[in-house]
């Protein structure tokens, strides 16, 4: 029920705060009891429209920035976010128009927005465009290690590894606290294979700094290495015990893959002869568990429900409109083999999460090759079309 005592601004501050917290149903519901009171308050139509797009309810997003730019046509906040939902619909040349016309309107020197908009076309995939924007950014505010660094996440994408260790370096420069880049920075240089480059940032960090396992799991590495650590060395404790706050705890998935990975370890243990090869082990032991599960039923039905397992796949389709099938390892494995072939999958999904984490600040499963792809489609990564 709404309250006819508070002012729209009161009602706008309240579900921003709501929004900030990630509770975007409570700041929605707080919007239309704003609205059902103050119908022609900006501010709020424009809250709506952010608070739809965080529910990926796009249609009444773009209705609620319309609604406001009905009202104001120069509302800078409503045009962003009119572009972002257009990006969603794929009218990129309309969206990229709704983003230029903050330009136009002269708020190049809104840093906070001009670092949206950037961070939205990051997330689309339009990464040398939003180049751009991020530079709009430093020109206005060339102390703001935030800002500088997302010219290092960008041009890190585009493959300018110099240009992106330059303005990672700036930004720490300017704020050596600034843990975001010290990490985005190790990680870069530990692929550059400057591991004592990479080792020294990485000892400028605190465990509570990693969002992501990648990091962690190079730290530690590396301290082992260097320093002739042991596996059990208290050294690596909090490191360990971050790993497993990131990680959570497992699902029903996970519990299931670890009983088969225990089951192929006993049968290596017992010496039993294994002369297929581990994929042909894999499947055997995965319809074992199927059969010993379905035991009571008919033989026929459970040569089906095995056969249909065999054949489930799932296809994706990236922003760019490639589109890849099979199962969901053999699916990330492919996204891997065309941007980074060669490198390990476990470490591939890892540097993608770190990559949209830095240019993001989205957190994306890197743990296993479902939770990777499920995350990567809730984030904007991807579309899983089945």
């Amino acid at each position: 029920m709404s309250n006819p005592f508070l002012s729209s601004e009161e009602y706008d501050e309240r579900a921003h705060a709501l929004y900030n917290e990630a509770r975007y149903d409570e700041a929605l519901q707080l919007l239309r009891e704003g609205l059902a009171v103050y119908p022609t308050a900006v501010e709020l139509h424009v809250g709506a429209g952010y608070a739809r797009l965080a529910r990926e309810e796009f249609a009444w997003a773009r209705r609620s920035f319309d609604e406001a730019l009905t009202l104001d046509p120069e509302h800078e906040d409503a045009l962003a976010g009119l572009g972002e939902v257009l990006l969603k619909f794929g009218q990129v040349e309309a969206g990229m128009q709704a983003f230029e016309r903050t330009i136009a309107l002269g708020y190049d020197d809104d840093v906070d927005l001009m670092l949206q908009i950037g961070r939205t076309l990051f997330r689309e995939g339009y990464v040398e465009t939003c180049l751009q924007y991020f530079e709009h950014a430093v020109e206005h505010a060339d102390d703001s290690a935030e800002a500088v660094s997302c010219i290092g996440y960008a041009q890190h994408r585009l493959g300018n590894d110099v240009e992106a260790t330059i303005a990672l370096r700036r930004a720490l420069t300017i704020d050596p606290e600034y843990a975001e880049a010290r990490v985005y920075l190790a990680n870069l240089l530990y692929d550059a294979g400057d591991l004592d480059g990479a080792l020294r940032e990485f000892e400028k960090t605190t465990p509570e700094d990693h969002w992501d396992e990648l990091g962690i799991w190079r730290l530690m590495e590396l301290k082992k290495s260097v320093y002739r650590l042991n596996d059990d060395d208290g050294e690596l404790k909090p490191w360990e015990a971050r790993l497993g706050e990131l990680e959570g705890e497992p699902d029903d998935i996970d519990e299931l893959l670890a009983d088969v990975e225990q089951a192929m370890l006993d049968r290596e243990t017992e010496g039993n002869p294994s002369p297929a090869g581990p994929l042909e082990t894999l499947g055997t032991l995965l319809t074992g568990l199927a059969s010993q599960q379905q035991a009571a039923e008919q033989s026929e039905v459970a040569s089906t429900d095995v056969l249909m397992a065999d054949s489930d796949t799932h296809r994706v389709v990236m922003r760019d409109g490639s589109s890849f099938e099979g199962s969901w390892d053999e699916i990330v494995q492919a996204l891997r083999d065309a941007r980074d072939a060669g490198r390990p999958l476990h470490e591939y999904m890892a540097i993608e999460a770190r990559l949209f984490y830095g240019a993001t600040g989205i957190n994306i499963a890197s743990h296993a090759p479902e939770a990777f792809i499920r995350g990567g489609a809730a984030a904007g990564m991807l579309r899983i079309v089945r």
